[in-house]
């Protein structure tokens, strides 16, 4: 990962964390001009706050009386304040500083862990240095055409357009559920059939809801993977790893056309069975039949797929001549 793209991310935090302590500053020093009272009352709960702290280090053990009478006075304090604001027409936190974060208050960081909003920016940052996010502007559920399948039966299966409303359908229900759901979702069938479409379709509507999406085709996925690897600094391999295992949906595209090594197959379990113990969501797709999952893939990993994804399978016509031809 590029430590100048980290430099600049960190950086952004800095400004947003300076820029909130600074405006609840103003607002503070607004306030203790119109309601001199409420600097009074902050005095207050500073001077008790130190003298809880100084309780605490002489007297730990004989200090609890005065501990809990110090406590007592402080939210007394506080609610006294409380009042004195909404009386006055502002809410309780009105003096709080407003991140943007409020679980991390914009540092980027919970408990030397990245925050969730940081793994977001990185994904904002792969998606605007890809072509995907203007894509996602015409691939989505806005633009799904059941007209480009056929009505007709498809041997002893019903027609495509009828199976392909089925998919929708549950690709929907997917995400509605999305938080509660454990199940992924695999799609198989030919190529041109719309299983890339389906899948910016569902990214786009998680990305909207503000959940983190990942899309990789899968040679790009493992590529990405040896790139981090071989990269001097080893902590480029973990930060990459990081964001594919932790992101609330993994796309892997075209599973089945990265090259087949013991090292893109351990990369791939690794990835696969984190995120499934982890309880986190893949949409994998392939135009590889099941009988080719299972001859080309280990038992490990393709009895993962078979076990915790919901198998759709695409079929029909490529619909990329009649989506030309219509247009």
């Amino acid at each position: 990962m590029n430590e100048n793209i980290i430099h600049e991310i960190l950086k952004e935090y800095e400004m947003k964390r300076d820029r909130a302590l600074k405006d609840a500053l103003n607002r503070k020093n607004k306030l203790y001009k119109e309601i001199p009272e409420l600097e009074k009352i902050d005095e207050e709960i500073k001077k008790v706050g130190i003298e809880i702290t100084q309780s605490i280090f002489k007297e730990p053990e004989n200090g609890r009386e005065l501990l809990n009478l110090l406590k007592e006075r402080l939210n007394n304090l506080k609610k006294k304040k409380a009042y004195l604001l909404e009386s006055n027409g502002y809410p309780e936190d009105y003096l709080e500083p407003k991140y943007e974060c409020n679980i991390c208050k914009d540092t980027g960081y919970v408990n030397r862990k990245r925050c969730k909003c940081f793994d977001q920016k990185l994904i904002n940052i792969y998606y605007k240095q890809s072509s995907i996010a203007e894509i996602l502007k015409k691939e989505n559920f806005s633009n799904f055409n059941f007209e480009y399948y056929s009505d007709k039966p498809y041997g002893d299966k019903p027609s495509p357009r009828s199976n392909m409303k089925n998919i929708v359908e549950f690709s929907l229900n997917f995400i509605k559920n999305f938080d509660t759901t454990a199940e992924s979702l695999f799609f198989y069938g030919d190529s041109g059939l719309g299983k890339t479409f389906l899948a910016n379709c569902i990214a786009k509507e998680l990305l909207d809801r503000g959940k983190s999406v990942i899309y990789r085709t899968a040679p790009d996925l493992i590529e990405g993977l040896r790139i981090n690897k071989l990269n001097a600094d080893s902590s480029s391999y973990n930060e990459y790893l990081e964001l594919l295992k932790e992101c609330d949906l993994l796309i892997i595209d075209d599973l089945g056309t990265e090259s087949i090594t013991a090292f893109s197959l351990q990369e791939f379990f690794n990835i696969l069975n984190t995120r499934l113990l982890l309880g986190k969501k893949f949409i994998i797709s392939t135009n590889l039949l099941l009988s080719e999952i299972m001859a080309i893939y280990p038992e490990r990993i393709y009895s993962r797929i078979f076990g915790h994804f919901k198998l759709l399978n695409f079929y029909g016509e490529d619909i990329r001549l009649k989506r030309k031809m219509i247009i």
